[in-house]
């Protein structure tokens, strides 16, 4: 794994000599912005695979996304080679749709820690929930970011991860009630403890969420990307663009359904991905907001 052939991948043309958080933000909003969290590959007919070699060659050789188990396992690569001090955690994600936890563990996320201060680092969550600097880990503080207000909450060791939205306009009325779009101000997104984890605790969720007929990746495909202003989503045909704090206090949601043919093309112009195989977009019913 060359970490040139990673700079090149997301862009980056900055100093990486120093170990500070100006340095992490920067690789950091290159990654979100180059690498989609996308799960097309169970839809192509691909097996998701936690091999890092295999996610370094997917990621950076054939320039593809990945969701979070790929995205933050390359990232912690990439910051431990660049000399920070990391560790793996792990998340169970928030269900909208039952308003409770998951009870398995299927989010994984990375701590670091630069000259004794915590921060949170996740370039795996995608669509509205995707933090866009590292949130330091200190319970109860709002921490404004362009994509609204992230807050951590700790609790008895268990540290609540979520995020306040502003208001959206949506242009195309017919969209208005979409079950993608967020209807809550204050978005519950996942709960983590700081017990270190490793790529291998992961093994049994990777396989679930990418066979089971009960997961959300299996009746879904999802790919998102962060922009300059906001971020782009493809959920089955259905396009969304989203724009932040376009005006004061509102953020702007446009929505495109896409005929089949329309989907290979858009995937290469918004997301910069060209698949091998043949993608068999899906958006059954389930607790997906963007």
């Amino acid at each position: 794994m060359n970490i040139e052939e990673y700079f090149s991948r997301i862009g980056y043309k900055g100093s990486y000599d120093k170990q500070d958080l100006e340095t992490l933000t920067a690789v950091f909003q290159h990654h979100i912005r180059a690498v989609p969290f996308e799960n097309l590959s169970i839809h192509c007919g691909e097996t998701i695979t936690l091999e890092l070699d295999q996610v370094y060659n997917k990621i950076v050789m054939k320039r593809r996304g990945g969701w979070c188990m790929e995205n933050n396992q390359l990232l912690n690569w990439v910051l431990k080679t660049l000399g920070y001090d990391t560790t793996i955690l792990g998340a169970y994600v928030y269900n909208p749709h039952q308003n409770t936890y998951a009870i398995r563990m299927t989010h994984l996320l990375i701590k670091v820690v630069i000259g004794g201060k915590a921060y949170i680092v996740d370039a795996g969550f995608g669509v509205s929930g995707q933090m866009w600097q590292p949130m330091e880990l200190i319970s109860g503080k709002d921490q404004p970011q362009i994509p609204g207000i992230f807050r951590f909450t700790e609790n008895d060791g268990i540290w609540y991860y979520e995020k306040i939205r502003r208001k959206q306009y949506i242009p195309n009325q017919h969209f208005t009630d979409s079950d993608l779009l967020e209807k809550r101000e204050c978005r519950k997104l996942y709960f983590f403890s700081l017990e270190p984890r490793t790529v291998a605790d992961f093994q049994f969720q990777c396989t679930y969420l990418q066979t089971s007929p009960d997961s959300l990746f299996t009746k879904k495909s999802i790919c998102s990307i962060q922009t300059t202003d906001g971020f782009r989503a493809l959920i089955g045909w259905m396009l969304t663009e989203t724009t932040y704090n376009y005006k004061e206090d509102m953020d702007v949601v446009e929505f495109t359904t896409l005929q089949e043919e329309e989907v290979e093309k858009t995937l290469e112009d918004k997301f910069n991905i060209a698949l091998e195989r043949k993608l068999v977009p899906i958006n059954d019913k389930g607790p997906y907001k963007i």
